[in-house]
């Protein structure tokens, strides 16, 4: 019977010690081959093999990680670690500091993070039309095998009519590129009476989107703040003057789908949270896989209270923003 706890095994014999550093640099200095090594010190192949796993095991060779350029593991692991996320995802801020630079990082990150991490069965819940995700969209190709099941609009339009125009795209373009089936929401993201919202979310015309929601494996969503962009105020893609002024007040810092919270990350319930036809609280936050992409000085107050609240669990920032997720 072996016994729970083993002695530590020796240390290799001098004579063993410098046949396992010569073979080493063999391989990992002179870039030679396992049955070069063989032939030239007239050794078998498999013991060359061995003694390169032994010279690993002994300490002779160590492995060292050098995180390249424009890398930022170590950063990633730290706010991983500190609001409990799945994955987090860091990319370079742009040295000009202009919005259309960054939001060309932010989408070619998530681009890339999607790209390998997507599944064919993937359910993948995308919300209304925002500039960082058809930044998401113009950075990802099309592959020749599908990388998603379907793309499901979990947002109405929100804004004129443009605006609810560019959420329809949005979803048409994520299922192209991902090789799946657009499912739409062919309705507003926001109605004046709360009393109607059921009943559109149930009409046969709105279609399956409303009867997915609770399938989804994926959401990708932006993260908004009550301090919204020049283009997003262009475009109408806003909330109006009065409902900001009552989210100001309850102290509601940023939203994802519509779904506002304070900085604490807690739902903020508000007349507007009752007019959002679009998913719920509980269906997002119950999604396996909430991937927000955002990022810019902004919305770091926003950034910060949806990790926070677990509105998203999977991150895809700026460093700037990193670092002020990072400050006590």
């Amino acid at each position: 019977m072996t016994s729970a706890i083993s002695a530590a095994a020796p240390p290799p014999a001098p004579s063993k010690l410098a046949l396992l550093t010569k073979v080493a640099r063999m391989y990992h200095e002179r870039g030679m081959t396992q049955p070069e090594i063989a032939e030239q010190l007239n050794l078998s192949q498999s013991r060359v093999s061995r003694l390169l796993k032994e010279a690993v095991s002994a300490g002779v060779v160590r492995t060292i990680v050098v995180a390249p350029s424009g890398v930022h593991t170590d950063l990633e692991d730290e706010i991983r670690a500190r609001y409990g996320l799945r994955d987090v995802v860091i990319v370079d801020a742009p040295a000009e500091q202009n919005e259309e630079a960054l939001l060309a990082a932010l989408g070619s990150g998530a681009a890339g993070y999607l790209e390998a991490s997507l599944s064919p069965d993937d359910r993948i819940g995308v919300s209304s039309w925002s500039s960082t995700l058809l930044a998401v969209l113009k950075a990802m190709s099309p592959r020749t095998t599908r990388m998603a099941r379907e793309v499901v609009q979990i947002l109405g339009g929100v804004g004129n009519p443009a605006a609810q125009v560019k959420a329809t795209h949005l979803a048409d373009g994520l299922a192209r590129v991902t090789g799946s089936n657009a499912v739409y929401l062919p309705l507003p993201g926001i109605v004046a009476d709360a009393s109607v919202v059921d009943v559109l979310l149930n009409d046969s015309y709105t279609g399956t989107a409303p009867s997915l929601w609770d399938e989804l494996t994926v959401a990708l969503v932006g993260i908004g703040s009550l301090q919204p962009s020049e283009l997003l105020r262009s475009s109408g893609n806003t909330i109006s003057g009065e409902d900001e002024d009552e989210l100001r007040r309850l102290g509601a810092v940023g939203d994802v789908c519509l779904r506002f919270f304070d900085e604490e990350g807690r739902l903020v319930e508000s007349d507007l949270d009752r007019r959002v036809i679009g998913i719920s609280t509980e269906q997002l936050l119950h999604t396996p896989r909430r991937i927000g992409v955002a990022g810019g000085a902004r919305k770091h107050e926003a950034i910060r209270a949806a990790v926070r609240g677990g509105w998203t669990n999977v991150l895809i920032t700026d460093e700037d923003t990193a670092e002020y997720l990072l400050r006590p």
